[in-house]
């Protein structure tokens, strides 16, 4: 087999053929996952809004700008009959160690915090990442507490809420995104504007 002489139309078609393949395959493969990974950030997010409320039998979705971010935040109404059982608000926070997370936080009628559930973070292992109740119970200091007395701030700072040792910013950035989700459906109201 005769050796190819290296010049520079050679290394252009070689360097064409190369990236012209890989963007056919990225391509394909992101038409096959495209489905299956919308499908699942759906089942997740259905979930986050169970664990966050009590049981209900209607679900109504709208989004409502908070006072105090750039982006809206996703309120989930639920009712039973025609009552109101609890609104779980899909919040965010810019204040992570490592960005923004996204959390869940379901309030009862009366504005009782019934349950918190992270949707999706980038904080550390092991520190931060403690913030998910799969990997510590330090989110169910929020359950059963209503915002209007529970100072959303970690004890290092006057508030209510123990931080995650050697995670404090990770404690004061999900406080930030709890509060963030009360203060808007408190001037919002958990009906649609």
């Amino acid at each position: 087999m005769a050796k190819r002489e290296s010049s520079f139309k050679n290394m252009v078609i070689t360097l064409l053929s190369v990236t012209g393949i890989a963007a056919l395959s990225l391509g394909g493969v992101y038409n096959l996952t495209r489905e299956p990974i919308a499908e699942a950030q759906k089942a997740k997010l259905q979930q986050a809004i169970g664990e966050v409320l009590p049981p209900f039998s209607e679900l109504e979705e709208h989004e409502a700008m908070p006072a105090d971010g750039p982006d809206p935040l996703v309120f989930y109404v639920a009712r039973n009959a025609d009552s109101i059982v609890g609104t779980a608000v899909r919040t965010y926070t810019d204040r992570g160690f490592s960005g923004r997370f996204t959390i869940m936080v379901g309030f009862l009628p009366d504005g009782t915090i019934h349950n918190t559930a992270v949707l999706e973070h980038k904080e550390t292992p092991g520190l931060g990442d403690k913030m998910d109740i799969r990997k510590a119970p330090w989110s169910e200091q929020f359950r059963g507490k209503n915002p209007a007395e529970y100072r959303l701030q970690v004890r290092k700072d006057g508030g209510d809420v123990d931080a995650i040792t050697a995670a404090t910013i990770s404690s004061r950035a999900f406080c930030d995104a709890v509060q963030r989700a009360y203060d808007t459906q408190q001037q919002k109201g958990g009906e649609k504007q």
